[in-house]
């Protein structure tokens, strides 16, 4: 069977990727790993960044002797999978993206890190800033969010990849999008698949953004089709 690492999104963690783990388990070799500074892992003194991320993919298949990969990356982690695909092609054999948000301005990005405020999470959400403190515990999870924010800061005034780049990623990748996602939009999704040379579309029905209200077995099966 062939290799399939999932990726998490920002300030997220491999535990997110658990059901969708076991979907799709009798069809591939399953990874999942947990991006610096999240899940519990130490918090570098590097600012976070999608490159420094994707350090993080390389040495894992290092480390575990993968030479080439499949990937699905939700959300901050599609991005991270595109960005390997452009610098580092020979690694990924396809790769699936979710709800990855490709384009960032400062008022795009101004509007995200607003989501990061743990002060006002802890005030209007506290169920979801206790989940948090868990998901990262014994690293504080306050630090994990505004490594995260800054790292937003700097995608809104320079984005990772830019335009031009994705005519140049020969991978084939297939980009999915819930239809309710209130992050990502259809627009920017459209534009990336256009650009890729060797792309597909997806849009998942009745989904938001949030991967914990993502049918897993629709998920699933789009990936699947589109990997085997």
């Amino acid at each position: 069977m062939q290799h399939l690492l999932l990726l998490h999104g920002a300030i997220g963690a491999k535990d997110q990727l658990e059901n969708l783990a076991h979907e799709l388990k009798n069809d591939f070799i399953i990874h999942t790993l947990s991006f610096a500074g999240h899940g519990g892992n130490p918090i570098p003194a590097d600012p976070f960044s999608i490159e420094f991320f994707a350090k993080d993919v390389l040495q894992y298949l290092d480390n575990n002797n993968i030479k080439q990969v499949n990937i699905f990356g939700y959300s901050m982690g599609g991005y991270v999978g595109l960005y390997i695909a452009k610098h580092h092609p020979e690694k990924i054999i396809k790769l699936v993206t979710q709800a990855s948000k490709v384009y960032w301005d400062d008022a795009v990005a101004a509007k995200e890190i607003k989501m990061l405020d743990a002060n006002i999470l802890e005030q209007k959400v506290p169920a979801f800033a206790a989940q948090l403190a868990n998901r990262h515990a014994p690293q504080d999870w306050k630090t994990v969010l505004n490594k995260a924010a800054e790292m937003l800061q700097k995608l809104g005034c320079s984005n990772t990849l830019a335009a031009e780049d994705y005519s140049g990623i020969t991978t084939p990748c297939l980009l999915l999008l819930g239809d309710r996602d209130k992050m990502v939009t259809l627009e920017e999704t459209v534009t990336v698949y256009k650009q890729l040379p060797n792309a597909q579309l997806g849009i998942l029905p009745n989904t938001p953004h949030p991967i914990e209200q993502v049918d897993v077995a629709l998920l699933s099966f789009f990936i699947r089709r589109f990997l085997k």
